[in-house]
């Protein structure tokens, strides 16, 4: 079917794109961007997630809660994430994990609702969407717990090869996304690399971490373009492999048949 991308972390459902919602997905359909996984970081932001899902056969949906609300965390707001993952095109658990970068929240609070969702995703047969910053050896330390039968995504990986290659022998697919592409990052460039075929998917985490060519402006599912453009590259490899490498790792993740993205 020729090249297609797959943004597998961004957030479309959220207001900074009220304005221009369905111009923000055609750009993306456009680009050959023909899959968004829009990302839930609360109960709202994951129905929000959803429901664009439901209206929009280029969006799939999490429902997850982020740990800067890790204490938000309760039996209710379990079983409310669980109803919403019920959804016909909620595909994953998350963004769930560890921020310590910010440490909006105690860190055994993020710790508990990180493991409760980890145990939910497992439940409904899900992958985990992860939020990992500056917290790498206890996300892999709680991970260490599930090894065979959580299906983890690091979103936005930025770590060395060491972690790379303990996270992917551990089953976690890890998520490139636009800071391959900043100046800083070379150390993340030699990474990415050498890592192997299928253990990365590509992303952008809209409207965020917008990539370095496009750099003052609201990042959005069609500059994944940038980021596949800029691994290719380091891969030695052109564009449209690399799409279809990382398109497959990413239906295959989370389920989702040839024929719908």
């Amino acid at each position: 079917m020729g090249l297609a991308l797959f943004d597998t972390h961004a957030h479309v459902q959220l207001s900074a794109f009220d304005a221009d919602r369905d111009d923000t997905l055609a750009r993306a359909r456009i680009a050959n961007v023909l899959g968004v996984l829009n990302v839930g970081i609360d109960v709202e932001s994951s129905r929000a997630a959803a429901s664009l899902a439901e209206h929009s056969d280029q969006c799939w949906a999490t429902a997850g809660l982020h740990p800067h609300d890790a204490d938000a965390w309760t039996g209710d707001l379990r079983a409310e994430l669980r109803d919403i993952a019920g959804g016909p095109r909620v595909v994953a658990i998350g963004e769930t994990g560890l921020d310590y970068y910010r440490d909006l929240t105690p860190r055994d609070m993020q710790a508990t609702a990180f493991r409760g969702q980890i145990e939910l995703s497992i439940d409904l047969g899900l992958p985990l969407v992860i939020h990992n910053r500056d917290a790498t050896d206890d996300v892999l330390a709680i991970l260490g717990d599930y090894v065979g039968v959580a299906r983890p995504l690091l979103h936005c990986f930025g770590d060395s090869d060491d972690v790379a290659s303990r996270a992917i022998e551990m089953g976690c697919v890890l998520g490139i996304g636009g800071t391959v592409t900043y100046p800083k990052s070379q150390a993340l460039r030699d990474t990415v690399a050498g890592l192997p075929d299928g253990s990365f998917v590509l992303e952008t985490d809209s409207p965020w971490l917008t990539p370095q060519c496009r750099r003052g402006k609201r990042n959005e599912p069609a500059y994944v373009v940038a980021v596949a453009e800029q691994v290719a590259e380091l891969r030695g490899i052109s564009v449209a492999a690399l799409a279809t490498t990382t398109t497959d790792a990413a239906r295959n993740l989370f389920s989702i048949d040839a024929a719908e993205a």
